[in-house]
């Protein structure tokens, strides 16, 4: 970049303030990046929770099926899940995360009431439809939890290139160019500097030479 700039004073002056720019920038992302891995971590261990969670609700919840299957019948169990509805709703809403947009799902609480007629259903049935209602829930948080994990962990990738891009090239070749300015304007200095002097030098000596040519005269004229 040194090549590219004029080496003025002006330059100079605004290669410091660009300095100061992309160091405070580079200061503020080193922040969001910190905040961001804090979140990251406390989110590991909610996500950790949820999958957990999800892995023994399935358990108790396949058990359930099994027993169903075995006490009431596969055609039984496969009737009731044939009536059931195939929708199933979430409250999702956008959250801002140190500009990072999040998912927050929730999972509206599951109504009392069956959703079929429980006569000439069996009662495993009903309560393996019921266990798999919770590994619904279950899931529905793993994916939120784990969505929203994925999304910090890009955050952090992103801004750590940003970070080091700053560091690592944008702040080492405005330091160069900083020292390129000075160089040449140091260079100047010294060269005017030295000009000066040998100005001043032919002046004092042609001042010198003219008054000893007056005092030259001066005697001349005393001895006629």
């Amino acid at each position: 970049m040194a090549g590219q700039i004029s080496p003025t004073r002006s330059a100079l002056l605004a290669s410091k303030a660009s300095l100061k720019t992309a160091s405070g920038g580079a200061d503020l992302l080193k922040r969001k990046r910190d905040a961001l891995i804090g979140e990251f971590f406390a989110l590991v261990k909610d996500a950790l929770a949820a999958r957990e969670q999800l892995s023994g609700v399935s358990k108790g919840a396949y058990t359930s099926l099994f027993g169903a299957k075995a006490w009431d019948s596969p055609e039984a169990v496969e009737s009731l899940s044939l009536a059931g509805s195939g929708d199933y709703a979430v409250n999702m809403q956008i959250e801002n995360l140190y500009g990072v947009k999040v998912p927050r799902i929730s999972v509206p609480e599951r109504a009392q009431a069956a959703g079929f007629s429980p006569i000439n259903v069996g009662a495993r049935t009903i309560q393996a439809a019921t266990d798999f209602g919770g590994v619904m829930e279950a899931i529905v948080k793993v994916a939120a939890t784990e969505t929203k994990l994925r999304r910090i962990g890009e955050e952090i990738k992103k801004t750590s290139r940003r970070v080091n891009a700053l560091e690592q090239v944008v702040i080492p070749g405005i330091e160069d160019d900083i020292r390129f300015i000075r160089s040449v304007l140091d260079q100047r200095e010294r060269e005017a500097s030295y000009t000066q002097k040998k100005i001043k030098a032919k002046i004092e000596a042609k001042a010198e030479q003219q008054r000893a040519n007056i005092q030259a005269g001066n005697h001349g004229s005393a001895a006629d």
